[in-house]
């Protein structure tokens, strides 16, 4: 049974990928699953009335080379014993209701390696679904886009030889570049805490959340110093005032001025 913080927790990503799935969707069909679609359809998700889930995802799909199909994504945190029959309820509901091949993918979001079952013989029956792990994705590919909806998502995914701190000091210039307002970001930047929250599950958990609370704190630090250094850069620019003149009046070391000073002769 879920405690109320893990449920709280639970609900927080569901929300975030609710509020972000349509956005993600098109480039995580081409660049992870490998499908190419040239017409992409909804289709209604409430398939049996009596289940207790519906799906993240469905669509109908037809690809580059013609084929038409129902295409169904799960995401999953846990390691679940029993998906290989809740996939296969589905596979079957969906081949009765649309008649026309099902391509089921589970999209592991967890620790480690997962170790649920894809596959499921007894007897006449011979079934199949394909289990994906996040962690398996190079994050760089979620970063080719420019959609902050998906580009929260990098934090989940493989950093290779990076370290997390860098990582993440990446992926928040990422969104910088592609939010319009300060209102939008802070959305992205909570979205990518509570995301991170995942990797306590994983490995090298406490240098990431460090790394995310030096531009994070309770969503006020990080622009607070975003609009001191604005503030510098435009006294810099504009006024004869001296560095130590400038640090005084916006209440900053003189070293913060230095660095945005060289900054601006490096840009030069």
């Amino acid at each position: 049974m879920k405690t109320g913080k893990s449920k709280n927790q639970a609900n927080q990503y569901d929300k975030i990928f609710k509020e972000n799935i349509a956005a993600v969707i098109p480039s995580l069909m081409q660049n992870i699953l490998g499908i190419n679609a040239v017409l992409s359809e909804e289709l209604p998700d409430d398939i049996q009335h009596t289940k207790e889930r519906k799906p993240d995802v469905l669509k109908k799909i037809t690809d580059i080379q013609g084929d038409t199909f129902v295409l169904q994504i799960e995401f999953q945190v846990s390691d679940e014993p029993e998906m290989v029959y809740r996939m296969a309820e589905y596979n079957v509901m969906l081949l009765r209701l649309y008649k026309i091949p099902v391509r089921q993918f589970v999209i592991f979001l967890g620790k480690g390696k997962p170790k649920m079952a894809t596959e499921l013989f007894s007897g006449d029956l011979a079934f199949k679904y394909h289990l994906l792990s996040i962690k398996t994705i190079d994050y760089k590919v979620f970063l080719k886009s420019n959609k902050p909806e998906e580009i929260v998502f990098a934090v989940l995914s493989n950093f290779g030889l990076e370290k997390p701190e860098n990582a993440i000091g990446i992926i928040i210039r990422k969104l910088e570049e592609t939010t319009k307002t300060e209102l939008t970001l802070k959305k992205y930047l909570r979205q990518l805490r509570i995301l991170a929250e995942l990797r306590k599950l994983d490995y090298k958990i406490d240098e990431i959340m460090e790394s995310i609370a030096k531009y994070v704190n309770e969503e006020t630090d990080y622009f607070v110093v975003k609009s001191k250094k604005k503030i510098v850069e435009n006294l810099l620019r504009e006024s004869s005032l001296s560095l130590d003149n400038i640090a005084k009046m916006v209440g900053v070391t003189i070293d913060f001025v230095i660095n945005i000073q060289q900054k601006i002769d490096s840009s030069k």
